[in-house]
């Protein structure tokens, strides 16, 4: 991904559809794509035209004399996801073809006039894709991200707040195993699916590693005793290392339509 398609996404989801720039004021989508080849996932900003319940995107890849890489992606796997405002929601995508193409491609034009010279630039028919939105919606795996941590942060405030001694081991244990579950599942199963899919993430994805490893000795020594100055550094390191995986695990977990891993 070009870091100019990745600032335009970041800004996309930082205010709900708005961008600045070149984009500024256009109708734009965010859509996510699985590789024809690769299988990864990817996403790209696009310019959209509302036909009823559907949205129309146009592959015109600025004039090129090739259709962008998504057009091959939809092609091959046409279940998408689709961004839309502060909207997320799965989508059939379907090649239109013949009049119903022209007729579609001529009222985009119209609207904006840069496609009429994208389609004067080149001799292929840029094509014309329909994205038609699934009823069911997609459940938000980054928020039950921040949910798992909302949980572990209560579990660590429980110790730190001084149970009484008669439940403090019990409370120390909770939080431990519950920590060591969850850091564990994800260095397993969650982060390797991700990072085949966001090449991208493998070096946020090494730093919270590193991080778990060092979580964990922490963890160890809550084990053998709830020393306050262990308390105090599970508690600064957990928070900066949650604060981190929110910022980058979460808008990527929300764009999946499926957990792969699950």
């Amino acid at each position: 991904m070009s870091d100019f398609n990745q600032q335009v996404i970041e800004e996309f989801r930082a205010n709900g559809g708005k961008v600045g720039g070149m984009f500024e004021g256009a109708p734009l989508v965010l859509l996510t794509t699985t590789g024809a080849r690769t299988g990864r996932r990817r996403t790209n900003p696009a310019v959209y035209l509302r036909d009823g319940e559907r949205i129309l995107v146009f592959a015109s890849n600025a004039g090129a004399d090739a259709n962008p890489a998504w057009y091959h992606n939809v092609l091959a796997n046409p279940r998408v996801v689709v961004e839309l405002g502060a909207e997320r929601f799965a989508a059939r995508a379907v090649a239109l073809e013949g009049e119903e193409r022209d007729r579609m491609y001529a009222r985009q034009s119209a609207i904006d006039p840069a496609f009429a010279a994208y389609q004067q630039g080149t001799a292929r028919v840029i094509p014309v894709v329909a994205l038609h939105p699934e009823a069911e919606r997609l459940q938000a795996f980054g928020d039950e991200l921040v949910r798992i941590h909302d949980y572990l942060r209560g579990e660590l405030a429980k110790v730190r707040e001084g149970a009484p001694a008669a439940d403090l081991r019990a409370h120390c244990l909770a939080f431990c195993d519950a920590m060591a579950f969850h850091h564990n599942g994800e260095d397993r199963v969650a982060f390797p699916h991700l990072e085949q899919l966001f090449p991208e993430l493998k070096e946020p994805l090494d730093r919270l590693r590193a991080e778990h490893a060092v979580i964990a000795e922490l963890v160890g020594k809550l084990r053998e005793a709830a020393e306050p100055e262990t308390l105090d550094r599970i508690a600064n390191e957990l928070e900066a290392h949650f604060a981190y995986e929110e910022e980058r695990l979460v808008p990527v977990l929300n764009s999946l339509e499926t957990v792969p891993w699950a």
